[in-house]
Parts: C-alpha cells; sequence; structure tokens
C-alpha cells in the first residue's frame, strides 16, 4: 500500500507491506503530477517502516522514479526506515537513480523523534541522522 500527500515541504509518501509491480505503477503515475503540485523545489519524507523488501521488477521502477521525481525538483529527501536490509535496498536504488546525495536515513527503531529528524534535514538540511 501507498500514500502520497502534498505538505508545506513538499510531499510526504508512505509505504507499507508488499508492493506487487502494478500497485508500484500506479505510485509511479501518481507522483509525478503530486511533485507539479509541490513546487518547483521541495523535500520530500518517505515512510517506509513497514514496507517489505521490492522485488527486483519493483525496484527498476523505483529507481525509474526516483531520477524523475529529482528532475522535478527535489532538494532533499529523508526516508525513514526500521529494517537494515530495506536501508541497505533503498541506499543502493539512491545510488542508481542519482539521488543519494539528497537523501538521508532514519532508523525509526533507534530514534523515537525520527519524523522531527526527518523534517529538519528536508527544510533545513540540518540534524544528525543515522546516514551521516
Amino acid at each position: 500500500m501507498y500514500r502520497i500527500e502534498n505538505t508545506s515541504y513538499g510531499l510526504k509518501l508512505s509505504f507499507s507491506g508488499t508492493i506487487a509491480r502494478p500497485e508500484m505503477e500506479a505510485w509511479s503515475a501518481e507522483v509525478l503530477p503530486a511533485c507539479s503540485r509541490a513546487g518547483a523545489r521541495f523535500g520530500v519524507l518517505v515512510d517506509m517502516r513497514e514496507l517489505k523488501p521490492l522485488q527486483p521488477d519493483v525496484q527498476s521502477l523505483m529507481v525509474q522514479t526516483q531520477a524523475q521525481i529529482k528532475a522535478a525538483g527535489l532538494v532533499r529527501s529523508c526516508v525513514i526506515l526500521s529494517s537494515k536490509i530495506l536501508t541497505m535496498q533503498f541506499e543502493r536504488l539512491a545510488k542508481e537513480s542519482g539521488i543519494i546525495s539528497f537523501q538521508r536515513y532514519v532508523d525509526a527503531s533507534a530514534n523515537s523523534d525520527y519524523e522531527a529528524i526527518a523534517l529538519e534535514w528536508i527544510t533545513k538540511g540540518t540534524g544528525t541522522l543515522a546516514s551521516e
């Protein structure tokens, strides 16, 4: 399951469970217009605390969509996770899509104030993050 919300800083994306290719295609088709509504430069908070690792065919679509989000005006993003495996997977995907330098990661299992930490990075480019 996924959810896309426009916010004052840009977008909040939430993912949970297992996401198959058709659902990821639907997300990809919806997120790009949401980026346009977010403005010329925007931040993204991604909540993946309940997401299961992505299958290879879904990973490739995620990489393509991440690159398109970057081209649409992504300034900074922060991913909230609670799985080391998923963190490693998304760090690799961020490298492939070219957003790694804009993205940080917060381990929700080790940081109860994970959303505040993420928003500090997204809105100000500061804060202590798990990836630093």
